[in-house]
């Protein structure tokens, strides 16, 4: 039996908020993961010539933005379009059609159609129950597409947040060869069991690296190559490299998204740097349950991992109890 399935096998919990029963789910990988076949929009000719020759001689490396909400509350999903792995050439002008799926969903819901601005991204606006759910935006004229999700839940959810580069990965600079092909990034020893048993037990998993937008793409696929789901990732819009100055910044504001307007319960957080460090702190994740892996291991107070993760998940993971959340 795979992992997913193992998840959705799992058992129910009860909890009781405010001194009423509420189902506090868990994160719905099996409706998003297994999704039924999508009949594309029928294929059209690009409106402009020049976009025509930049998809012939181009690698697509559109994105979409995971995004993760309250109940409640609406949200926008944003794609971003272009081309070239040099040049990232934006895709202006053009139609993107827009489809949903996700829990309690029979098939796929169409969000309708949308042209690209000047700086190739559209805006999609969506307001849906408390679940999992996944958005496919498809380029009209050469059937190129993003993913992105979309992660509705209650106040309280329990997580656990990563960095990539040099937290999950050897070191900050191998996401390089993976967004040229040339090579696959790879993971710290037990790396991926510490992140599958915080996945099995119920926690939501949030990705939240300096990487730039545009290697979203490859992130996915390098996500699917370790066995892992794929979301939440939130990758920065700004940063001109993996170790921007700016990422300390960006990192705080996000996390205190999560906490403050999600109101999740982010019960630990991983990370390598320096930054990450100030990041995590700034934003109020306490020291005791920041773990630091690599160089930096156990500066300014943070619990430090040494090596790879093999002591850390049998001491320190393993018996981390469910998140009490109840599995669809």
């Amino acid at each position: 039996m795979n992992k997913a399935l193992t998840i959705a096998a799992c058992g129910l919990i009860a909890v009781t908020l405010s001194g009423t029963s509420v189902a506090e789910y868990c994160p719905d990988y099996g409706s998003v993961t297994n999704t039924p076949n999508l009949q594309k929009p029928h294929q059209k000719s690009f409106r402009h010539w020049g976009n025509r020759w930049l998809s012939s001689w181009h690698r697509p490396f559109h994105m979409v933005h995971d995004q993760i909400v309250k109940t409640g509350t609406a949200t926008t999903m944003v794609g971003k379009f272009d081309y070239s792995s040099v040049f990232h050439k934006d895709l202006e002008d053009e139609d993107i059609h827009v489809y949903i799926y996700g829990t309690g969903m029979a098939d796929w819901e169409y969000l309708g159609e949308y042209r690209t601005n000047s700086d190739g991204k559209i805006y999609v606006d969506v307001n849906k129950p408390e679940g999992d759910y996944r958005v496919r935006m498809i380029v009209e004229g050469d059937h190129s597409e993003a993913t992105g999700y979309l992660t509705v839940v209650q106040p309280g959810r329990k997580a656990v947040l990563f960095d990539i580069d040099g937290t999950l990965t050897l070191n900050d600079f191998e996401a390089v060869g993976d967004y040229l092909g040339i090579d696959s990034a790879e993971m710290h020893g037990y790396a991926s069991d510490v992140v599958w048993n915080y996945e099995e037990k119920g926690y939501q998993i949030i990705y939240l690296t300096g990487r730039q937008y545009w290697m979203a793409k490859t992130t996915r696929q390098w996500f699917n190559t370790q066995g892992l789901f794929q979301w939440h990732l939130r990758t920065d819009s700004n940063a001109e490299n993996p170790v921007d100055p700016q990422t300390q910044e960006y990192k705080t504001n996000y996390i205190r998204y999560l906490l403050n307007d999600v109101e999740l319960d982010i019960v630990r957080a991983y990370g390598n740097a320096d930054t990450d460090i100030a990041a995590y702190a700034d934003a109020g994740i306490p020291k005791s349950e920041t773990y630091i892996i690599g160089p930096e291991a156990g500066n300014g107070g943070t619990q430090a991992i040494d090596g790879d993760y093999a002591y850390h998940y049998s001491t320190k993971v393993i018996g981390i109890p469910n998140s009490g959340c109840t599995w669809r």
